[in-house]
């Protein structure tokens, strides 16, 4: 396996932005809206990209030329989506597919048309289909470089592991004790939808259930040979166009091949991208008659010699290539299931495709082993549910994930597959990420639609401010931030750190560029899981354990996300056999209103917290969990983006990241911003609502309580006053005492940064930061600047401390890789990053954040250092 970036939830293709001159200051009242841009200039630089592309030829890395269109995924207005297949057809485009109840539209559109697709009245937004990537999960990306420390050291996971432990640390959660206090709420008769690279049909730890029944409900695929990403990238599918006669046969190609004697057979093949590396050739032979399929597993091209197979979900049939060497620990032997795809579907429509449905990545597996595994080891170690069964929908392969693929089959798992909740780890780290996506508008109503709620992970681009990712900004999706504990950290890492429960640095940080609530919670964001045995297991060499084939310890909000939707399932179970009400929107109520604060993490790190199952269940369970009256929050917003909002300069928090002297607040000023809040149902009576704050005491200050009429919009002051440079946040609570949840939370994010001058004084600070933890600087950079200069030193003998620059829009400075092996002083060399000083050039003017950070194989644990930041 190459090497890929170490973070968890996937990023897009990267493409340049250019910058973007700071707006005026926060609008006190709101504005008008904007003319909607329903493309953005992320599409419409991937459009460009994709034309060149398409004019180059076969590209290095597929082997196939771009096509002339790019798939359109398209969000319309409510009710209208008839109207725009409409319009669609008069442009010449034909729609691939549209659901009506979630307002969604694929197409696959001539570059010359897009902009024109975008501009018919129906449309809301437009993304392009896009390759995300499946990054590597392994911790440091499994490359080599750790070694085990001197003295005691972790024991291994095993058999004798208990339930409760901190490998796979469920506990954090609740969740074991709450499965020990009632037994039968352990997931029983709820499904979770697993939207991923696909989980292993042969896991032993994903056999069964608690209760016996078989834990895989099926294993099907999202992707589609229609799409542009898995035209050029997915090659699972095989396009049966040919029709011949048995028993021997020779296609153009001129192979001979052997077959069950029939007149109506279709064959084809094809080199596919295997596990751990290189390709294999597969032959796949079709039966018109009675749809069976036949896989050539020994590439003999006889097919007389191989099982007559049927789709997963029919008889649970799984067929294998290769013969496994019993003399080696890793399995050479690679299941696979398959899949039909109507004619009528599939490009040319001269015939049926299949799909052989093999899985290449461990990914998919671990994060199924999260939400459900049960008896890891053959012993207790269970994952959050593990009564509940699981539908694996595949939608990434080698090269990674179709956007396209992801929403095709998060829709068809939410609709046709009988799933109670989703999760999905992999999505993009947009620079506008103000959760209007077409994307996220059509998860929004999927969940509205179907009941089923998701669950999606926030993002691995942290530890900067308004690095949380799309679709995961989706308002009704549940965000998921990773957290961890210092038994964690001993247990699955071999390091020792300060705090006993912390934000893993990685982990995506809000607010949305529109002030939105995001991530909304944290999990667990670390585990030991399972994995394919057919692919190499990870392991952290400072444990001085390796894990056996079949299980691996990742790490990243991939992780975090399944810790919370099988968390979720375990309340959906509840419920069920209670006969308690769940909807989505009371599930989030109660999960929401009663996730643990964590007093030492920022509130755009935490959200509200971390997922309590037992106290959430408090809520749930009682019935009624969701709100009497629904409160909407209007908020002043000033990024270098928020011009470009719904809204301009509002949003649905507080967020300003604009450097002082251009709408920005700096240290010691005192500034009042004035919040709009409105009770849109509930009672026709004022209704006085308790107004909070979570973090941020010492920056913000609110009034204590506010009297909402239905329908009225009402002012409230939110002061804020920041002491000291840097990121200022908190959690805004309106609460109506009189029901059990919590009527809103709104973010609110100040930051308060230290001016440069061209040729001014610099920014020097001394500071302490310990191990696996960060510190937050923040400068303003002028307009005009040709350089930022950064440097860190001052350091202890040995001390591996980094620095890491987020521009003004939130996305990561740096041009080495994202990862937690990058630019450490005194490891792996920086490992190709100069870990002493690093020059910005023309940095983008605004306000830039320095996240300090001392790595967890630091000897030090207090490592003291002297930051230097300087413009020119």
């Amino acid at each position: 396996m190459s090497r890929r970036r170490s973070t968890a939830i996937s990023t897009a293709l990267a493409l340049a932005a250019a910058s973007l001159a700071l707006t005026a200051g926060p609008a006190a009242a709101d504005a008008d809206p904007a003319p909607v841009d329903r493309l953005g200039s992320h599409d419409r630089a991937l459009l460009a990209q994709y034309e060149r592309q398409h004019e180059q030829g076969p590209s290095a890395r597929s082997g196939r030329t771009a096509p002339g269109f790019a798939t359109l995924i398209v969000a319309v207005a409510d009710g209208r989506t008839a109207e725009a297949e409409a319009a669609l057809a008069a442009l010449g485009v034909e729609a691939l597919r549209t659901d009506a109840s979630v307002g969604y539209l694929k197409a696959n559109v001539p570059f010359d048309l897009v902009e024109r697709v975008a501009a018919l009245d129906p449309v809301v937004a437009v993304d392009l289909d896009e390759l995300l990537e499946v990054e590597d999960t392994r911790v440091d990306g499994g490359a080599a470089g750790g070694i085990a420390p001197a003295g005691a050291l972790p024991a291994a996971p095993s058999a004798a592991t208990p339930d409760s432990n901190p490998y796979m640390p469920t506990r954090e959660t609740g969740s074991t004790e709450f499965k020990t206090d009632h037994p039968t709420f352990d997931g029983r008769g709820v499904t979770i939808g697993v939207m991923d690279t696909g989980v292993d049909p042969t896991h032993p730890a994903l056999a069964k259930t608690t209760t016996g029944e078989d834990k895989l409900r099926d294993t099907v695929t999202g992707s589609d040979p229609n799409n542009f990403i898995d035209l050029l990238f997915d090659d699972s599918w095989f396009s049966m166009t040919r029709t011949y006669a048995g028993p021997v046969f020779t296609d153009p190609l001129g192979n001979t091949w052997t077959a069950p004697e029939s007149p109506d057979l279709r064959v084809a093949s094809r080199a596919m991208n295997w596990p751990g590396g290189g390709t294999r050739k597969i032959g796949v032979l079709y039966r018109n008659s009675d749809e069976g399929i036949w896989v050539d597993t020994d590439g003999d091209r006889d097919f007389t010699d191989e099982e007559l197979m049927r789709p997963f979900g029919k008889d649970r049939q799984i067929g294998y290539i290769g013969t496994d060497d019993p003399a080696t620990a890793r399995n050479e032997r690679v299941p696979f299931t398959v899949q039909i795809r109507p004619a009528d579907k599939m490009p040319g429509r001269q015939g049926p495709g299949i799909n052989v449905n093999v899985i290449t990545e461990a990914h998919g597996t671990h994060v199924a082993g999260i939400t459900a595994a049960h008896g890891m080891y053959g012993g207790a170690m269970d994952g959050q549910a593990p009564g509940a069964r699981l539908v694996s929908m595949r939608a990434c392969h080698s090269f990674g994930c179709s956007s396209a693929a992801l929403t095709d089959g998060m829709i068809d798992l939410a609709s046709k597959y009988g799933v109670d909740v989703i999760n999905m780890s992999i999505g993009s780290s947009p620079e506008f990420n103000d959760g209007q996506s077409a994307r996220a508008l059509v998860y929004n109503r999927l969940i509205d639609s179907t009941g089923v709620q998701l669950f999606i992970s926030a993002g691995n681009s942290g530890a900067g401010t308004n690095t949380v990712g799309d679709p995961t900004g989706a308002d009704k999706a549940v965000s998921v931030g990773a957290a961890v504990s210092s038994d964690t950290w001993w247990a699955n890492y071999g390091s020792r750190t300060k705090d006993a429960r912390a934000m893993f640095p990685f982990s995506s940080r809000g607010p949305r560029e529109d002030g939105g609530f995001k991530p909304d919670i944290t999990a667990p964001g670390a585990a030991v899981s399972t994995t394919p045995d057919w692919i190499a297991p990870a392991s952290v060499a400072e444990t001085g354990y390796q894990l056996p084939p079949g299980y691996s310890m990742m790490n990243g909000t991939s992780m975090s996300s399944p810790q919370a939707a099988g968390a979720g399932a375990l309340l959906l179970s509840a419920a069920k056999q209670t006969g308690v009400s769940a909807t989505p929107a009371e599930l989030r109520a109660a999960i929401y209103a009663t996730a643990r604060w964590n007093g030492k993490a920022d509130a755009v790190a935490q959200g509200r917290g971390q997922f309590d199952v037992p106290k959430a269940w408090s809520v749930l369970g009682k019935g009624k969990a969701g709100t009497a009256g629904a409160v909407t929050v209007s908020a002043p917003v000033c990024t270098p983006l928020s011009g470009k909002l719904v809204i301009p300069h509002r949003g649905s928090g507080l967020f300003n990241s604009c450097a002082p002297g251009a709408g920005g607040q700096a240290v010691g000023e005192e500034r009042t911003y004035e919040l709009t809040v409105t009770r849109t149902t509930g009672s026709d009576r004022p209704v006085a609502y308790e107004v909070g704050l979570k973090g941020g005491e010492e920056t913000f200050s609110v009034p204590s309580f506010v009297v909402l009429a239905k329908g009225v919009p009402t002012g409230v002051t939110v002061t804020a006053k920041p002491g000291v440079q840097g990121v200022h946040s908190a959690v805004l609570t309106l609460d109506d005492p009189a029901t059990r949840a919590v009527e809103q939370h709104a973010m609110l994010a100040v930051e308060a940064a230290v001016p440069l001058a061209v040729g001014g004084t610099p920014l020097t600070v001394t500071g302490v930061t310990y191990r696996n933890d960060t510190v937050h600087y923040t400068v303003a950079v002028p307009a005009g600047a040709q350089a930022l200069t950064v440097s860190l030193d001052g350091l202890d003998e040995g001390s591996q401390t980094r620095w890491w620059a987020f521009r003004p829009t939130g996305v990561s400075g740096e041009s080495s890789a994202a990862g937690t092996i990058y630019c450490y002083n005194n490891y792996l060399d920086g490992y190709g990053c100069d870990p002493g000083t690093r020059t910005y050039a023309k940095p983008a003017a605004g306000v830039w954040e320095l996240v300090v950070e001392a790595r967890r194989t630091s000897p030090l644990w207090a490592n003291p250092y002297a930051l230097t930041a300087a413009v020119s």
